[in-house]
């Protein structure tokens, strides 16, 4: 269980790189205990990569990896990588654009994508055959839901905000319904089995693994998954 350290490593130093490397090497863990090979000869799509510290852990261990986000903010170690622009709310056909991969990490993206669920409904086209996808993703219930705001974002998405403004200083980045939309585990879970290319293979809590019967239990996981981590595959 890494959540216990994540939360030190935040409480002191923010969300600095370390903290998201922490992230990735426990996210990187995980894939293995599922059976995931990673290793040279196997190529990935860091999708919504950020600063490209999940993709940029994943070529540490030989994988071919590309990168994809709306803009380049890679670090610099990582600027010769390949590197594919765009916007999954906006550009249609992005799937196809983008290729396809033995693994895609979609790390921490669900929850500031708009229409989700219309995204879902394609990224089986990003897979191939016997390829997975790592998803990932901060529930709106979960006690990380509203982000820096939270968790006031209990109080809903109008009023939780307000009254962050209001008591904090902190500058506030995520506006819900702009960069932060509501996202519900059960929702997620039914447009994948329901009306999507892809199945579920395992489904955790992404900072607790171990616990992964949490996953199982409508209700409770929207409170009790600080975040939500699914592996998935194509539908035979």
């Amino acid at each position: 269980m890494i959540l216990p350290q994540l939360l030190w490593r935040f409480l002191r130093h923010r969300d600095d790189p370390v903290f998201y490397q922490m992230q990735a090497d426990d996210a990187i863990r995980w894939l293995g205990v599922c059976g995931v090979h990673l290793g040279p000869g196997v190529t990935a799509l860091d999708l919504g990569c950020g600063h490209g510290v999940f993709g940029g852990r994943l070529a540490q261990r030989g994988v071919s990896v590309t990168f994809a986000d709306e803009s380049n903010q890679l670090l610099p170690q990582h600027r010769d990588a390949p590197f594919i622009t765009v916007n999954l709310d906006r550009d249609s056909g992005a799937t196809t654009r983008l290729g396809r991969y033995d693994l895609v990490v979609c790390s921490n993206v669900l929850e500031h994508l708009a229409e989700p669920e219309r995204w879902l409904k394609s990224a089986h086209e990003l897979l191939n055959e016997n390829g997975r996808l790592y998803l990932s993703w901060t529930n709106w219930l979960s006690p990380w839901g509203g982000h820096e705001f939270s968790p006031l974002h209990y109080l809903g998405p109008t009023l939780g905000p307000r009254l962050y403004d209001a008591v904090s200083s902190r500058k506030r980045f995520h506006q819900p319904h702009v960069n932060l939309f509501p996202t519900y585990i059960g929702s997620i879970l039914r447009t994948i089995g329901e009306d999507s290319g892809l199945q579920v293979v395992r489904a955790a809590p992404r900072y607790y693994t171990e616990l992964e019967f949490i996953l199982s239990v409508p209700g409770l996981r929207e409170f009790a998954a600080w975040n939500c981590a699914l592996l998935l595959e194509r539908k035979r």
